[in-house]
């Protein structure tokens, strides 16, 4: 197998009732963890990623009293935090990597962040000989959108589950999915 399944940013901040709340963020999560219950076994490598800020300074201007929600943002995700967990309806048993990102600096690729071993995803892709990478999680719009721009730019053919993701705004989000389809993504549902 050369497939790997990137799980972005399935977090408590980013669903429901967090403090950069998805609309619909909750049910993807629900959508994902059914998803691996039936298809954990095509992938070599799942990899999931948590934004995980420093709580003691603004992280590189990422966070700001007065955000402007592009380039800084309310405080979120903030490392050893509930809102930094992943979502109780995203089962991670399948998980094979956890990745965190945004350690003192902005980050929206999970390419940014490191295994808990250390290892950059990069390095994680090359080891396992991974061709073909599905991209599921939140936000369309931002940190999907930034992991699958960083993967077909690592050499990796990529798919967009559409179904499995969800993004802050159905504008920002339809421009998100035509950018990744121009730069050479599929967008596909995760059902055949």
């Amino acid at each position: 197998m050369t497939k790997a399944l990137f799980i972005v940013d399935v977090q408590n901040d980013f669903t429901e009732g967090g403090a950069l709340a998805v609309s619909g963020g909750d049910e993807v999560a629900r959508r994902i963890t059914a998803y691996l219950r039936a298809r954990a076994g095509d992938y070599a490598v799942i990899v999931a990623s948590r934004d995980w800020h420093d709580a003691d300074h603004d992280n590189g201007g990422h966070f700001h009293p007065e955000p402007d929600f592009v380039d800084s943002w309310p405080v979120h995700c903030v490392s050893g935090t509930a809102g930094a967990e992943y979502d109780p309806e995203l089962d991670t048993a399948a998980v094979t990597h956890h990745v965190k990102k945004g350690q003192g600096i902005p980050a929206y690729s999970l390419f940014e962040g490191t295994t808990d071993d250390d290892e950059r995803v990069s390095e994680l892709l090359e080891r396992h000989g991974i061709l073909d990478v599905d991209v599921v999680g939140l936000a369309t719009d931002h940190c999907v959108r930034a992991s699958a721009l960083d993967a077909l730019a690592h050499g990796r053919r990529v798919r967009i589950l559409s179904d499995l993701v969800a993004g802050v705004a159905a504008a920002s989000t339809a421009a998100a999915l035509a950018e990744l389809q121009h730069a050479g993504a599929e967008v596909a549902e995760s059902t055949p």
